[in-house]
Parts: C-alpha cells; structure tokens; sequence
C-alpha cells in the first residue's frame, strides 16, 4: 500500500493533511463484493444461488424494484441473539459461520443492536401506559403538594449584646 503512495508522487504536504486522499487510496472498493444483475432466467438462478452457497429451492433474490440489490438473496431477518450460543459458530463473536451470506441488514441484526424477533414480556401500549401513568401521577403529587409551602424553621440571629455594634469599620486615625 505505501508503494502505491509512493507511485503516486504526491506532495508530502497533500498526504499528512488530506485525509480524504489516503482513505481513498488505501481503502479501495473490491468489485467482487458487488451484487451481480438480477436473474432472470432459472440458469442465472441456479449460478447466483451457488454463487451465495445456497440450495436453490431456497434461493429467493429481493425484488427487482431498483434498490440495487440485483441477484443477493433475500435472507430472513434473524437477530444474533436469537441464534445459539452454544453452537460452535466459525465467528462465535458474529454468531455466524464461514462463507455464509449477510443479510442486508447485517449491520441492524447484530448482537449489540436492535433484536428483531424479541417477544415482549408486556405490549407495548401497556408499557406506554406505565410510562404515562408514572409520569402524570408524579405530576399529580407536585400540583397537589404545591398549595402546601414548606421551609426551614429560621429564627432571628442572634447576636450577643443585642443593639451593640461590634465590628466596625472605620479606620483609627
């Protein structure tokens, strides 16, 4: 890769401020990770399923409806979480195994992420309802209690020798 820079003959003022241009330079997009066109005939099926490792009975590709996924094919959406931990997965950390494909959504799907096949203790308009019972019923309780003033109990300093001035400060001439 720093052959490449170096080909280049760039300013070195260009490469140690232009962040953009090394990024650009080392970070090259492979074309082979590029969905192929969209199958139409049962031939371009049965290579775009081998192509993806899968049978193709259950080979489905996304609708052609230009979204740009072309012949990838339409997995189902199936949280990492809900997968088997004790399973022994090639990428135990991604829960998945080599060479298989990605969903779309890879990114959505992981184990830090949103799980989608979540079941609910509770609705979710009962957890909505908690939420607004909770925070109107505290509201409830402060414009109750705001009629009720409450303070400290503060008496008068007291100083000793009352009436006397005990500091005072003018200058002794």
């Amino acid at each position: 890769m720093n052959s490449i820079l170096k080909s280049l003959r760039l300013p070195k003022s260009w490469l140690k401020n232009n962040a953009i241009l090394i990024t650009a330079v080392r970070s090259h997009f492979n074309k082979d990770y590029k969905p192929g066109p969209y199958p139409r005939t049962k031939k371009e099926r049965i290579a775009a399923a081998e192509k993806y490792g899968i049978l193709y009975s259950e080979y489905k590709p996304y609708p052609d409806d230009g979204g740009g996924y072309g012949d990838y094919p339409d997995l189902p959406l199936i949280s990492a979480d809900s997968k088997d931990p004790f399973y022994p997965w090639d990428s135990p950390e991604l829960k998945r195994n080599f060479n298989e494909p990605l969903h779309v959504e890879f990114d959505l799907v992981r184990e830090d992420r949103y799980d989608v096949s979540l079941k609910l203790r509770r609705p979710m308009w009962f957890q909505l309802a908690q939420c607004l019972g909770a925070i109107f019923g505290y509201y409830a309780l402060y414009a109750l209690c705001e009629k009720a003033k409450m303070f400290p109990a503060v008496l008068p300093k007291q100083y000793p020798g009352d009436g006397r001035k005990h500091y005072t400060f003018e200058t002794k001439s």
